[in-house]
């Protein structure tokens, strides 16, 4: 067993890494590095060099392989896969192969299978079920047919609350959290809003510590308080400030127990951690595709559903097995919608391509939705935004995230301990002077992903380590005022690159 497998083992067992007495040095990152059992993937993406990253205009683009196999100062040093992910080439192979389809076929791009031997996509008809069938794994649905990739992630949030919520007179509350991503608080307030509600009255924050932590029995003890009149529960999966990951099965479970739809904004988990959607018993889930998935900027995104609600009955075998008494179990009504002619199953907004590929060209006026996830999607979707993706996946197919999930834990706990080293060096040399910056991340190994929130001290600091990072052309995402969150990515970042990262980071807080 290497030293990193015991150390996954050990954080996995939310135990405290240890690292050697010289992890501070360039070449114990080194070590690391040889033992990653993933380091190959990161020869799946281009790394941007320093001249590239700096760039005022485009001009020619490097081969791939330039990129890659620049020797290491060359690179620039992305940490902001949190926000956007790198490119990984087969993207852009899958791209050009949409392309020259559509330029070889045309319109029968949407129903000719070509030549696999000659592109890696189907038909353009079948590359959502693609897609969904490459995500299925990474959410942790019992199949492809709980995914579908459409539209983008607030389009889908709004969707998906437009079929499961559904408030009544005595139950309207929606528990989210204190500071959700600005564009779901948008959609929840909207969402009451349209309903004829009160934000102030329909919508629960969860509020944190001091620390910026919101444990779950906190949690469980809003959910138990607001119980009665509560019929959603949305949260992130991570928060996206602080980087906590949530306990998604506990707080699942203990909602749905109490009657109330559960739903997670995934924007920032899908990818970064382990997901067992299905098995959790979740409604409904939601995210986008440019994060952990690199699929491009504002690809197109997925959604969950889970396979309870995805049912489609023909209107008279609806009838008779409630008539038999085998109709399946609910925890809320309406489960299944008898309004419309023939069909039996969950409301939702419809449109064209949600309906059932064997009577969509029809053209029947009659909505027979596709069973399952993609039987909620709307229209057409572009077929290059889900080439990107589905090359992106592909990454993703030779790997898995138990062994991602394995390095991640490993990689950001590295980070952790230099940025602990800093904090001793601040404390010799400061005495009593308050500490440069705190780590608002939960310490918990289990309690966040690929992502360290550094809260830096009051005053001028962002603007220092701002400037240090930019002549370092070092990435990283910045929230002012004065946070900067540190994202390695095991698919493409390296132990070494840590290592820089902090060394910068450690010279611009301790001068």
């Amino acid at each position: 067993m290497t030293v990193l497998s015991e150390m996954a083992t050990a954080l996995r067992a939310g135990q405290k890494a240890t690292f050697a007495g010289h992890a501070d040095s360039a070449a114990y990152a080194a070590e690391l590095d040889a033992q990653d059992p993933v380091r190959h993937l990161r020869h799946e993406f281009v790394i941007p060099t320093r001249q590239m990253i700096n760039r005022t205009s485009l001009g020619p683009l490097p081969a791939a392989s330039e990129a890659q196999d620049a020797a290491p100062p060359e690179h620039a040093l992305y940490f902001c896969g949190n926000s956007l992910g790198l490119q990984p080439t087969s993207a852009a192979e899958y791209v050009r192969a949409q392309l020259a389809t559509w330029a070889s076929i045309g319109v029968k791009g949407h129903f000719r299978a070509l030549d696999p031997a000659t592109t890696p996509l189907p038909a353009w008809q079948d590359m959502a079920a693609q897609c969904a069938k490459q995500m299925a794994p990474l959410v942790g649905a019992a199949s492809a047919d709980e995914v579908v990739a459409m539209n983008t992630l607030t389009v889908n949030l709004h969707l998906m609350m437009a079929s499961f919520y559904r408030p009544t007179a005595t139950r309207h509350k929606i528990i989210a959290e204190w500071k959700p991503f600005p564009s779901d608080s948008y959609a929840l307030e909207s969402q009451i809003q349209w309903h004829g509600l009160d934000v102030a009255t329909s919508l629960i924050e969860l509020q944190p510590d001091e620390n910026l932590y919101i444990s779950t029995e906190s949690v469980l003890a809003v959910i138990d308080e607001h119980a009665a009149e509560t019929a959603l529960l949305l949260l992130p999966g991570i928060q996206y400030y602080t980087g906590q990951l949530f306990d998604m099965q506990r707080i699942t479970a203990h909602a749905r127990s109490k009657g109330i739809v559960v739903g997670w904004d995934l924007a920032h988990a899908v990818g970064n951690v382990e997901l067992q959607l299905h098995d959790w018993d979740v409604d409904f889930a939601v995210w986008c595709t440019y994060k952990y998935l690199n699929a491009g900027p504002g690809s197109i995104a997925g959604a969950f559903v889970h396979e309870r609600h995805g049912r489609v009955e023909a209107k008279t075998a609806a009838k008779t097995a409630a008539a038999n008494g085998t109709a399946p179990e609910t925890e809320e009504e309406p489960d299944v919608d008898v309004r419309h002619a023939g069909f039996a199953y969950r409301p939702r907004l419809s449109g064209w391509y949600g309906g059932d590929l064997r009577v969509r060209f029809s053209m029947a006026k009659t909505f027979q939705p596709t069973p399952g996830a993609q039987g909620f999607q709307l229209s057409n979707p572009s077929a290059i935004d889900l080439a990107s993706l589905s090359g992106a996946l592909a990454v993703y197919d030779k790997t898995d995230m138990h062994t991602l999930r394995n390095k991640s834990l490993a990689l950001t706990a590295y980070a952790e301990t230099l940025l602990d080293g800093i904090l001793r060096d601040a404390r010799s040399k400061g005495g009593a002077a308050a500490p440069p910056f705190r780590i608002i991340t939960p310490a918990d190994p289990a309690e966040r992903g690929a992502q360290l929130s550094i809260l830096l001290r009051d005053g001028d600091l962002l603007a220092a380590v701002a400037a240090a990072m930019n002549d370092a052309d070092i990435i990283m995402d910045q929230r002012k005022p004065n946070v900067i969150r540190f994202a390695p990515v095991p698919l493409y970042n390296t132990f070494s690159d840590v290592h820089k990262v902090v060394s910068v980071l450690r010279r611009a807080l301790l001068a």
